[in-house]
């Protein structure tokens, strides 16, 4: 039988202090359908960061995602006379699932509202969970619209709301994560980072560790393009994004709740905004140490974390970051690994000109020295001058720049374009066409050990006479590298191609006949 107050499902002329979301919170009925995740240290990023970094894996749920939490606790805690009539909620997709779930332990029925952009591994996971109790509804691009969508249907049909952060009882919920932390790690803990959607997750937890830990930093992360939390909060009213990126779709809210903003301008003590290209380094520095893959918004608090430790530096502090869900639509990896090494500043991406003359492109090979390519794009397409796309690997922030500068003082004008969003997304995948200047151009294709130097070894083996036309090579993290070049060879050395490319060593063909080649690039 629930215990809870009025207050609990209802609005109150008293707002809940944090004693009464103390008291929610060791009540909560959350261990039904929730584990207590485990807090793990991260050896890796402990170690490079030079802190103590704990990850709380709520990625290990049954659902992958802290959401069930709160949705289990506020649908536990209705009268049997509501759960007959049924429940609905919106969600961009983990809520959902902790909905679906709990409609079937507890024998009611669900409709769930998603958004269209809702990744198809939170739809099937949904079904799969909430079997004949749900019935899935597609509906608007973001939280916000789906939401709007779900608010009539309540009306409508006479359901209950299930409030994916909103609500007293979800917020309870959702705090038990902070509960298990603390239990978990009675030593000192510094901060604590939060990904934050609409709230529901850094209220609870705020709630908690301001009630028991008070000394211990709770800071909230949104990325720069989902920022409504830390909007609101400076401006002191609830802001309406008119749009949000959708990248980390499960913190993609357009307007953040009224309780959650209400307890975050109270309770939390600073935001932290993040970029993409962090969200997806993050995800891979997750990967490295607990070999598991989180979605972008479950990496958000780690992203948070570096940020943090980058602006404040420091040595032995002790952070945790709280891993909030791992529903990654596997597709969006190739993005991701796209990314994190511009997100990690440890790739340089740059578009350099050089002469188009004899001997440049190995001069400025030779420039690049022992730094390790990642990316080589050129196009023959003027007759005096060069455009190469280059990737390079670096050690950290500001290298691109000095990189740039360096190119320069050689005298090959150089662009540094590691923070050009269209150079990322698209011009990279874009470099080559057709070259009025490519007559007599052979296409081969070489597959090569990825190690130092075998690249500087393929170029120094061609003669002197041999013109580089084209030039594609992409690091793909294999143990084999993939180089497409386009030759233009002098018609008295054409004999001589086969005998010298097979003194290489390495595995090649020739492609000049492909179709693909004729199509796109003769």
């Amino acid at each position: 039988m629930s215990t809870a107050r009025p207050a609990a499902t209802k609005k109150s002329a008293v707002p809940l202090s944090v004693q009464d979301y103390l008291q929610k919170i060791l009540t909560s009925r959350v261990y039904d359908v929730a584990i207590e995740s485990p807090l793990d240290e991260a050896r890796g990023l402990s170690l490079r960061l030079g802190h103590h970094i704990f990850l709380k894996r709520e990625d290990k749920q049954p659902v992958f995602s802290f959401k069930l939490r709160g949705a289990y606790n506020k649908m536990a805690k209705l009268s049997p006379k509501a759960l007959a009539k049924g429940v609905i909620c919106a969600s961009a997709g983990n809520h959902a699932q902790g909905v679906a779930m709990g409609a079937r332990r507890l024998g009611c029925q669900a409709i769930i509202v998603m958004p269209v952009t809702t990744p198809q591994v939170k739809i099937d996971a949904v079904a799969h969970f909430g079997g004949d109790k749900v019935q899935i509804v597609l509906h608007g691009e973001s939280y916000s619209d789906a939401a709007l969508h779900a608010k009539a249907l309540e009306q409508k049909k006479g359901l209950t709301f299930v409030h994916p952060f909103d609500d007293p009882d979800v917020i309870a919920g959702q705090g038990t994560v902070a509960m298990e932390i603390l239990r978990q790690h009675s030593g000192p803990i510094d901060a604590v980072f939060v990904a934050i959607g609409g709230g529901g997750l850094i209220s609870g937890v705020a709630a908690y560790i301001k009630a028991v830990r008070p000394e211990i930093k709770v800071i909230g992360v949104q990325t720069n393009d989902s920022d409504a939390m830390a909007r609101s909060v400076k401006a002191g009213k609830r802001i309406t994004l008119a749009d949000v990126g959708l990248f980390a779709d499960g913190t993609a809210v357009k307007l953040v709740g009224e309780e959650t903003l209400r307890l975050v301008r109270e309770l939390v003590d600073e935001f932290v905004v993040v970029s993409t290209d962090e969200v997806c380094a993050a995800i891979k520095d997750i990967y490295q140490d607990t070999r598991s893959i989180v979605e972008p918004s479950g990496a958000m608090g780690v992203a948070g974390l570096k940020q943090y430790v980058a602006r404040h530096g420091g040595q032995g502090r002790t952070y945790v970051a709280i891993n909030c869900g791992a529903n990654m639509n596997f597709d969006r990896l190739r993005f991701v690994a796209e990314r994190a090494e511009v997100g990690e500043q440890r790739e340089a991406l740059l578009a350099v000109t050089i002469p188009e003359e004899r001997g440049s492109f190995k001069r400025f090979c030779e420039l690049i020295g022992p730094r390790s390519v990642t990316e080589f794009n050129y196009r023959i397409s003027d007759e005096h001058k060069a455009h190469v796309f280059l990737g390079v690997s670096v050690k950290g922030k500001g290298e691109s720049g000095r990189l740039a500068q360096e190119f320069e003082s050689q005298g090959f004008a150089a662009v540094d374009l590691t923070q050009d969003e269209l150079a990322k997304t698209h011009i990279r995948h874009m470099v080559g066409g057709r070259s009025g200047l490519a007559e007599g151009e052979r296409l081969f294709r070489f597959e090569f050990p990825e190690r130092p130097g075998a690249l500087m070894r393929f170029l120094t083996s061609l003669p002197p006479g041999w013109n580089i036309s084209l030039f594609h090579y992409r690091n793909q993290g294999a143990d084999f590298g993939r180089i497409l070049v386009g030759l233009q060879v002098p018609k008295q050395d054409t004999k001589a191609i086969k005998p010298l490319l097979d003194a290489l060593g390495y595995v090649y063909a020739d492609e000049t006949r492909n179709p693909v080649y004729r199509l796109f690039l003769r």
